[in-house]
């Protein structure tokens, strides 16, 4: 780590010769790294995690190739490591940066989890890729669910709030407009598609405490927390969805603390392209807002990609630091790519920015960063410095040792299954089911029993009670669902109206 940041390489341009830095103080204005395969991107966001990290700064990162892993093992120098960090002046020295592993599926380190009312209609109805009457329908079923009282924690919970409103379609049509059965058995069949992906690891508790990715160690430094993300990438729309997910509970229950002297967390968003790939435009207005207004709550957003054009302009103008690796331009999207990547950068007189971009070598990037103002440096070409952890993988046996000896061991790795939709709405009809007892015979002198309400007065009570019951735990539900849950359930909800 250099003395005022983290430092990424070194610059041999004529204008600029020197140490290329990344100022901690401007580290939650965002960032990019961007490149071509094979180019030095993953290197890159190891140096970048493991200098954060020796900077006491918590890191989250998916390990989308398991290559990160490597940052929990310190570096076997060779004679190539040691010639380039000597011809950047750069001293190597070996060490390992204090690592969590987690994982969806619970095999490469710990489970990790949301509820199913954490994630919110807006998240599912996009990672359940529904159209815009069966989203109206699942934004019902969340709505009746907390009128109801019922937790839903997750997916078989989600499963019975359906069938729930398949059964009951007719009085819950009269208070928020059609549910048709037809449309709820077809968001159960996606629900299945999703289950049969692994998707319902995702959901239950204990779900995730964001404490746990900002954690620093003894020594004071950062803990990386790195997802594995090798099988969770087979369904881009499961990852995407979880990691904006953990992005909007971050935004939503951090608290306001200006511009830090460093971030509290530095968020790594490998294969940006597939958050916007195909989303609705009111969900990127809302990634726009949480991109640019959460710095303030001291979290640096770092999307990776192969092109800075797979990224909205909307969101491409919030990310102050870049770092570009080599592009390639072989087709006519190619050299669009390239000149808007060219183009993002301020302009540096000694050379040809386009043109520098094709010309890079692997570990080598065009550089510019945010300066003590504010202000974008001019680009500079850089040479990546190696980085003091291993460049590759961990082996299996270490990783198995690493998760053993974490500080949440214990904390994740045993699913809990306490009472919530499911079991609430199974013993609801088993009471229904049961056969009624006859009424006793009224005592002499005393009134006879009172006789049994209607089912009109039944429901009015029962409506009563659910609400009094859940008006806490509903309030709580609808504030966690926050930007990402509620507000844009009914953004979404006005956007069909108005078609």
């Amino acid at each position: 780590m250099a003395e005022d940041g983290v430092l990424i390489g070194r610059s041999d341009s004529p204008s600029s010769p020197g140490p290329q830095s990344l100022r901690l103080d401007r580290a939650n204005r965002h960032g990019l790294v961007a490149g071509a395969t094979g180019t030095g991107k993953t290197v890159t966001l190891q140096v970048l995690a493991q200098g954060f990290s020796d900077a006491g700064v918590p890191v989250f990162a998916a390990d989308v190739k398991g290559d990160l892993s490597g940052l929990a093992a310190a570096a076997q120098p060779n004679e190539k490591l040691l010639a380039r960090a000597e011809g950047l002046g750069v001293t190597l020295q070996p060490s390992a940066a204090p690592v969590i592993f987690w994982d969806l599926f619970g095999q490469q380190g710990h489970p990790i989890r949301a509820t199913v009312s954490e994630m919110g209609p807006l998240l599912l109805s996009r990672l359940l890729e529904l159209n815009d009457v069966q989203e109206g329908v699942l934004n019902v079923v969340f709505r009746a669910a907390d009128e109801e009282g019922l937790l839903l924690l997750d997916l078989k919970d989600l499963q019975a709030a359906l069938t729930y409103a398949a059964d009951n379609a007719k009085q819950l049509s009269s208070r928020y407009g059609n549910v048709a059965p037809a449309t709820v058995g077809a968001v159960q069949r996606k629900l299945l598609v999703l289950e049969n992906q692994g998707g319902a690891n995702l959901f239950g508790e204990p779900a995730l405490d964001l404490s746990d990715l900002m954690r620093t160690d003894a020594a004071g430094r950062g803990y990386v927390s790195l997802l594995s993300g090798d099988r969770l990438i087979g369904s881009p729309q499961l990852y995407a969805t979880f990691l904006l997910w953990l992005m909007s509970e971050l935004f939503e229950q951090l608290p306001e603390i200006g511009d830090p002297e460093k971030p509290r967390l530095v968020f790594f968003f490998d294969e940006a392209h597939l958050l916007f790939k195909d989303a609705p435009k009111a969900l990127l207005d809302k990634v726009e807002q949480v991109v640019r207004l959460i710095r303030s709550k001291g979290v640096g957003i770092y999307f990776i990609t192969q092109n800075p054009a797979d990224v909205p302009d909307t969101v491409l103008g919030q990310l102050g630091n870049r770092i570009q690796h080599g592009l390639r331009a072989y087709t006519p999207a190619d050299q669009r790519g390239l000149r808007a990547a060219a183009a993002s950068f301020r302009t540096n007189p000694a050379f040809d920015t386009g043109e520098a971009i094709q010309a890079l070598g692997v570990g080598e990037a065009l550089v510019s960063v945010l300066d003590e103002k504010g202000a974008p440096t001019m680009v500079e070409q850089t040479k990546v410095r190696p980085p003091n952890s291993r460049i590759g993988p961990v082996t299996p046996d270490e990783r198995r040792q690493l998760t053993a000896a974490s500080p949440v061991r214990g904390l994740y790795d045993q699913l809990q299954d306490r009472a919530s939709a499911f079991e609430t709405l199974k013993a609801r009809a088993e009471q229904k089911a049961a056969p009624a007892e006859p009424a006793p015979a009224a005592a002499p002198g005393r009134a006879p029993p009172r006789a049994r309400p209607s089912q009109g007065e039944q429901m009015v009570g029962a409506f009563a009670t659910s609400m009094l019951r859940s008006i806490g735990t509903q309030v709580g539900r609808q504030l966690i669902r926050g930007v990402l849950g509620g507000l844009m359930g009914a953004a979404s909800s006005s956007s069909r109206r108005r078609r």
